[in-house]
């Protein structure tokens, strides 16, 4: 299921939004059902619903990986991990999750040894062992197949149930969608997909209005982007 055209963007900056599918519909509607009932409850943007989840207000959640560390240090109750739900009626379903996260970026016109110091650094990261104790510590995803296959070897998997959970959910069923997304304006486009969604959850929309709107109002930044950078 694409979060937008042209492979996500992937393709081309001519990429749209692709949203407001009836799979998209569908599970909102389901999602806002769900919150009518009490059964979900909107708790925020971005990670704010985290802190629900370590101090035992919350039973269950999709979160990113990344908790999982947190839980490890802070929860003080037992705790399952599980790929997450899907439905089986979608043709190709059980898929992998579009991989997402914070990226490391090296910027133009800084002097050569900088660059230099830069290069080391990021070797540093590369380094199997480095990869791998940040990914044990944090529960994110190891960064490298070395780091992976480290961990794997060192029975930290056998000893910490869930821990590859995330890694199974990204390898399980890879399409030509695995890479992500790559959209710009980004950042914007999904204050508008939270604007909208928290209408839908305050009761202010359907889903299919607030679906809608949010590709409406995403494709006008993705224009915008387009035209900015043609060149």
């Amino acid at each position: 299921m694409l979060f937008s055209s042209l492979n996500n963007g992937f393709g081309g900056m001519g990429t749209r939004l692709l949203v407001n599918s009836p799979l998209h519909v569908r599970h909102f509607e389901n999602l806002a059902n769900m919150a009518k009932q009490g059964l979900f409850v909107y708790k925020g943007r971005n990670n704010a619903a985290d802190a629900t989840i370590v101090s035992g207000e919350c039973a269950m959640a999709t979160a990113s990986a990344g908790l999982l560390g947190n839980l490890k240090r802070n929860a003080k109750f037992d705790f399952g991990v599980s790929t997450m739900p899907y439905y089986p009626d979608v043709a190709g379903a059980p898929q992998n999750s579009v991989i997402g996260g914070a990226s490391l970026w090296v910027m133009a016109g800084k002097k050569p040894g900088t660059y230099k110091g830069v290069g080391q650094f990021l070797s540093y990261l590369a380094r199997p062992e480095v990869a791998a104790a940040s990914h044990q510590r944090t529960g994110y995803l190891p960064v490298t197949k070395a780091a992976f296959e480290l961990t794997e070897k060192s029975g930290f998997y056998q000893q910490n149930p869930g821990a590859d959970v995330a890694v199974q959910q990204m390898i399980r069923k890879t399409t030509d969608k695995s890479r992500g997304i790559r959209i710009g304006n980004f950042v914007q486009v999904r204050t508008i997909i939270d604007e909208e969604t928290e209408n839908l959850w305050s009761g202010k929309k359907t889903a299919k209005e607030a679906l809608d709107a949010a590709v409406k109002r995403g494709n006008e930044q993705l224009e915008r982007f387009q035209k900015a950078n043609k060149g």
